[in-house]
């Protein structure tokens, strides 16, 4: 989570202070601040957070004020507004700070047209199909089946498997009549012809308004859509400003006040659009161009599961390189002015309907005035610049000049008015046309598809992109330039050194000899790289603190400059985040993953031949077997009225053999008398606890122990598998949280239970966990914002407890102070050998950038 104090600037995110509990130990000392072996974490912690969060920054926004006509919407300026018609307290029982929500507070967003309905259920509820065998006879052959001539011979072998089934359809003919014609569904695609230089191609496009029906009146999603803008802090005076899904930026609440302004009770869909070519064969060169499209009234977290289907497939674009153009500068203009051309037919019948609404159902049956408005274009820089008519190597939003991209300095954002401008001039004289879209820095494109869009400002779509420009680009950069810098070598033996953690990936062989990263990798990488490098010395001899300041990287010989685009796009995230919500909402790891299943999987349907209009009929059919599929089990939740059961939390079921502990197995009996003594005892004094715990007399010599334990779930609602590492240990008012490790995770022998404790009537504890403690986390991270612990000893030996499996939190990474004598450390001996450690903040989301 992303956090910042309300007296930070427009342009800079830091990291909240969380006051902890102090705590202090004798071994726990910070290091002494030296400026010039300190390296500042902010550049690596931006690159290293998570993004798949809520982001928190300090605003004073209230509701943007209203303009007098529907316009294209520009980030909204700060304007404190009227004071939110409807305050409500979401509490929050995992820790994190409790939300209030301010609901939009002018006019009626989102409100049902009066008198309307529909009727939610039918006669059957496998209608088209006779019977359930004969609905899944047609869904497993349409999903898991085989192919058609398979099909076909199972259909007719003697025994009449049809009749025998009672079957609708003794053909597979039959049975893609069935779906073709009485199966509802997505639109159907269309296909024009488009005549470039004398060759004819074809655009396979969607009605995209019908798509965007489809989505917003799907009843799986009926529960969670957004039909109204909001604001969430986490503090009364809204200083503390909370984004997260797409109805909490302020882009929709400037858009719900210019509409609310003219005609109260709009709904305002967000449409997102992204495309991408992908490659459809390996050697034979043949790729394809999908566009998809999304609504922001679907919660991000249902974007991101492919089986949910919120992303619709709208449009197969020419894949031509218009060979026959002989002149290159000719050849990229008409392949710009093609992929405009084709958008704008997909995009033409949302045009209409952006300002005046249209009438929409829902998934529950309630009819709404609906406004499809274009928000967001998600893609890589290269589809970007083409969406914005921007040369390459240009900051696709603001005006900074290409040569200056590394100076880091805020520049006036582009003039969407002035590109207007520009491009109508589109019909006229070639050469005033363009000059003008010279002097706008814009290439000359015939009426980009955009222009007609309503409420719509292209240069502010343009969303931050977390997988092709921060893991695949920023990312991808810096390692290298890391490695460059201090040494592959040394890089790669601190990244076989570093502890085990399942929230982490271990790379054994290093980072530096990795080829074809991918995406996934680079963000597992981002977790450890600050790790990698803190107080590594430079090889030149200087100190390591200069590797933040990115002229370094110059002067080192690694780069002749850092005009990067995708570097300086940094810069525009806030806004986004700002405007949009978190990077989630419009992340391109989504249509990657659709690649495959609307793209690979259906040209591997066709015979490879004229494969475009087979890919269309395949999809549409896989569709309706899919949607179908999720009304029939709707209708059976719906009408049975069942309760699934929930698997119980807690450890998993004891092994059936023990284990005798003998790694210091009077240290472990110490502390499970010490624990013994507190459980009894809960009002004595340390002093008398020992005195108790000495006498305690324990009669067993083994006890049930486990192998794993499972804390939680993770973003996608899977559980983690666990591991015996570190910990985050609970603490109370006087105490703050602790870092533990664990050694072993088990229970107390049932039959001597009743001779340890003295009063039947105590609660106690299923499972327990024997830890090793680690210092105190200080109040205040050291110059590296980071918090620095190290493990507490006794007498030599590494002091330890007995407690309470329900006080372990969550799973936390610790990245080892590196030193010289550091050569003989390894992944499974360096939390052993290590005296310090810094916690890490960037593994896992659970864990407080400031405690």
């Amino acid at each position: 989570m992303l956090f910042s104090d309300a007296s930070d600037s427009a342009d800079t995110t830091q990291p909240a202070t969380v006051d902890a509990a102090e705590a202090t130990a004798e071994s726990d000392c910070e290091d002494t601040a030296d400026p010039d072996n300190t390296i500042e974490a902010d550049l690596l912690e931006s690159l290293a957070q998570d993004f798949n969060c809520c982001a928190t920054v300090a605003t004073n926004h209230g509701p943007p004020a209203s303009s007098g006509q529907p316009q294209s919407v520009r980030s909204p300026s700060p304007d404190p507004g009227p004071p939110p018609s409807v305050q409500s307290e979401h509490s929050n029982s995992d820790g994190q700070p409790q939300l209030i929500v301010n609901t939009f507070p002018h006019g009626s967003p989102g409100a049902p047209i009066p008198d309307s309905s529909h009727e939610l259920f039918g006669s059957s509820i496998w209608a088209p199909f006779r019977s359930q065998c004969d609905w899944e006879v047609a869904h497993w052959a349409k999903t898991w089946g085989p192919t058609t001539s398979a099909l076909a011979d199972l259909l007719v072998i003697p025994s009449k498997v049809a009749n025998n089934l009672g079957l609708s359809y003794c053909t597979p003919k039959e049975l893609n009549d069935i779906i073709d014609k009485e199966l509802p569904g997505c639109p159907p695609f269309k296909c024009q012809d488009l005549t470039i230089a004398g060759d004819t191609h074809q655009v396979y496009f969607r009605d995209t308004l019908q798509c965007i029906r489809s989505l917003y009146g799907n009843p799986e999603f009926a529960r969670d859509l957004a039909f109204a803008p909001e604001r969430h802090y986490v503090d009364h005076r809204r200083a503390c400003h909370v984004y997260s899904e797409m109805h909490t930026g302020d882009w929709w609440w400037a858009v719900q006040m210019s509409l609310e302004a003219h005609r109260p009770g709009a709904t305002v869909i967000p449409v997102i659009i992204s495309s991408d070519k992908t490659q459809l064969t390996l050697f034979r060169g043949k790729t394809a161009y999908p566009v998809y499209l999304t609504i922001g009234n679907i919660p991000k977290d249902t974007h991101q599961k492919p089986s949910h289907r919120a992303q619709i497939l709208v449009g197969y674009l020419p894949t031509t390189w218009l060979e026959m153009i002989n002149n290159k500068a000719a050849r990229q203009r008409a392949l710009g002015n093609v992929f405009h051309l084709c958008m704008r037919n997909i995009l033409a019948p949302i045009a209409s309907y952006g300002e005046t609404g249209i009438p929409m159902m829902s998934g529950d049956g309630v009819w709404r005035r609906c406004h499809p408005i274009f928000a967001v274009f998600v893609g890589d820089y290269p589809e970007q610049g083409l969406v914005t008519c921007t040369y390459f190597g240009q900051c696709l939003k603001c005006t900074v000049h290409r040569n200056n991209l590394g100076d880091y300095s805020t520049s006036p954002p582009r003039n969407y008015d002035e590109a207007l401008e520009s491009f109508r001039l589109a019909d006229g004289d070639v050469l005033p046309f363009h000059a003008a879209c010279h002097e706008a820095r814009l290439k000359p494109t015939f009426h980009p598809f955009w222009e007609a869009l309503p409420l719509t400002d292209i240069f502010v779509s343009i969303t931050p992109n977390i997988l092709h420009q921060m893991l695949q680009g920023v990312m991808k950069h810096l390692i290298a330039w890391l490695t460059s810098a201090f040494g592959a070598v040394k890089i790669d033996v601190r990244c076989r050194s570093l502890p085990p953690n399942h929230h982490i990936t271990t790379f054994v062989q290093g980072i530096s000899t990795l080829s074809q990263v991918s995406g996934l990798e680079h963000k597992q990488m981002c977790k450890i790289l600050l790790g990698l490098v803190l107080n590594l010395p430079l090889p030149s001899g200087e100190a390591p603190s200069r590797i933040i300041k990115t002229e370094v990287f110059i002067d080192l010989g690694v780069r002749e400059h850092l005009n990067i685009p995708k570097v300086h796009s940094m810069m525009h995230y806030k806004s986004s985040i700002i405007l949009f919500g978190t990077m989630d909402n419009y992340n391109t790891e989504q249509t990657e993953r659709l690649h495959i299943d609307l793209a690979k999987d259906a040209y591997r349907a066709t015979n490879h031949k004229d494969e475009y209009p087979q890919m269309t009929t395949w999809l549409e059919r896989h569709e309706k077997i899919q949607q179908h599929g999720t009304f029939v089990t709707w209708r059976q939740q719906a009408q049975q009225e069942t309760v699934q059961d929930l698997k119980p939390n807690g450890p998993p079921k004891p092994v059936p053999h023990t284990i005798q502990m003998t790694r210091h197995p009077s240290q472990k009996a110490d502390a499970l008398a010490d624990f013994i003594a507190w459980i009894n005892h809960p009002q004595a004094s340390a002093t008398a606890l020992r005195a108790l715990a000495e006498d305690t007399l324990l009669p067993f010599r083994s006890v049930p122990v486990y192998h794993k334990i499972k804390f939680q779930r993770d973003a996608r609602g899977r559980v983690i598998p666990s591991r015996f590492d570190m910990v985050i240990v609970h603490g109370n008012a006087q105490v703050g949280p602790r870092i533990a490790q664990v050694r072993v995770i088990f229970q107390l022998p049932s039959k001597v239970i009743h001779q340890v404790f003295l009063s039947p009537d105590i609660a106690l504890p299923t499972h327990l966990a024997y830890v090793e403690w680690f210092s105190p986390i200080p109040t205040t991270p050291n110059s590296n914002d980071l918090y620095k612990v190290s493990r507490l000893t006794q007498n030599g030996w590494h002091l330890a407890s007995v407690i309470p499996v329900d006080s372990l939190f969550s799973s936390v990474h610790l990245l080892p102070r590196f030193g010289p004598e550091t050569s003989e450390w390894n992944t499974f001996s360096v939390l052993e050998l290590c005296r310090s450690f810094y916690v890490n903040p960037f593994s896992n989301r659970d864990v407080p950038a400031s405690w």
